[in-house]
Formats: C-alpha cells, structure tokens, sequence
C-alpha cells in the first residue's frame, strides 16, 4: 500500500495559504491567523496529526521559513525527531538545518512518488503551497487537512490551481465549525 500524502495547512475562505502567521512571510495582510480569536478546540487538528505523521515534506521556502524556528521550538518538539523531506532543485546538503533528525533532499515529483511507494506512514505537508499545487497536479496528494479562517484576503498564494482541468472529486471525511468561526474540513482526494 502506497503511503499517504497528506497537505495540512490554514486557509481563507477564498482560498488564500499566503502568510497566516505574519507580514515578514510577504502578505501585506499576513497574521490572518492570529487576529481570529484562538480557542484550543479550532486546533484540535494538529495533535490529532501529530499522531499519525511519520514523515514531514516541504517545499524550499517553506523550508527555508519553518526549519530555523521548528528545530528550536517547545511547541513543535513533536516535530524534532521525524524524517523530513525537502523538495528542491536548489538546495544542498550544507543549506539543511543541523540537529533536526534527518533530511532528505528529492529533486523532482518522480522522487515524492516513488517515496510514496516506500515502506511507512503518512507523510505531511506544511505549507509549502507551489509544492502542493505541483503535486496535485500530479495526482500525489491523497487528502487535504484545511482549517478555513472567515476572512477574504483577495489575493495571495493558493492552493490550487486555476487553470482550466478536469473535474477533481474530494470526499468529505470530517468536518467542524467552531465558535470563533473557523472551519475544519479534510478531504479525501481521488484519483
């Protein structure tokens, strides 16, 4: 049995991924995330993938963004010791972050399929939403883990593509709303 890919992330009503933690990741109105009020239960998701992630993929930037403060935080000490996955064409052994278990570097989406007909688990995406969109087109993500926050932004990085294509059929496998207004929504995605 193939492993499972799976992208998690944030995401605006109008499908926007761009900057949810801050301006400093280029969204003149990143922070989205930050300015809905936070209640626990709206990220009940993240431990519950905790538990099931065996292996963590990222795009370069997202890479670049996450690894420096991931390897050090309290918060994603869950984190620490999984395999991890870079998807790059540029990036060299010697730009990887020390001390943060072991990292791989695939080049291509040939590498991320024939990874995911290796031995093991799921494999989760943060952020990284070019990587995404590719491996979508790909047909290599095999579900999405979206918690949706009620806001428009208009513009910025998305996760899917807009260009003309088939019809792509989602399962809806769980869903909740939560008071302050976020939606928690994972598809299945077929192929």
């Amino acid at each position: 049995m193939a492993r499972e890919l799976v992208w998690t992330g944030f995401m605006t009503l109008d499908g926007v991924v761009d900057s949810p933690g801050g301006t400093i990741e280029g969204h003149r109105s990143g922070g989205w995330v930050l300015q809905t009020e936070f209640i626990p239960e709206a990220f009940s998701l993240k431990g519950e993938e905790l538990e099931e992630t065996t292996a963590l993929m990222f795009g370069r930037r997202s890479y670049e963004a996450f690894a420096p403060v991931w390897s050090g935080s309290a918060d994603h000490a869950g984190y620490r010791e999984l395999r991890k996955y870079v998807v790059s064409t540029t990036l060299t052994s010697d730009d990887l972050v020390a001390d943060w278990g072991q990292i791989e570097l695939l080049r291509s989406a040939e590498d991320v399929a024939a990874l995911k007909q290796q031995p093991g688990g799921a494999i989760f995406i943060h952020g990284s939403p070019e990587l995404a969109r590719s491996l979508m087109d790909a047909k290599l993500i095999d579900r999405l883990n979206l918690l949706i926050y009620p806001v428009l932004l208009g513009a910025g990085k998305t996760l899917f593509t807009r260009a003309d294509q088939d019809a792509q059929k989602l399962t809806l496998r769980e869903s909740e709303a939560y008071a302050n207004g976020v939606l928690k929504a994972v598809y299945e995605v077929s192929h």
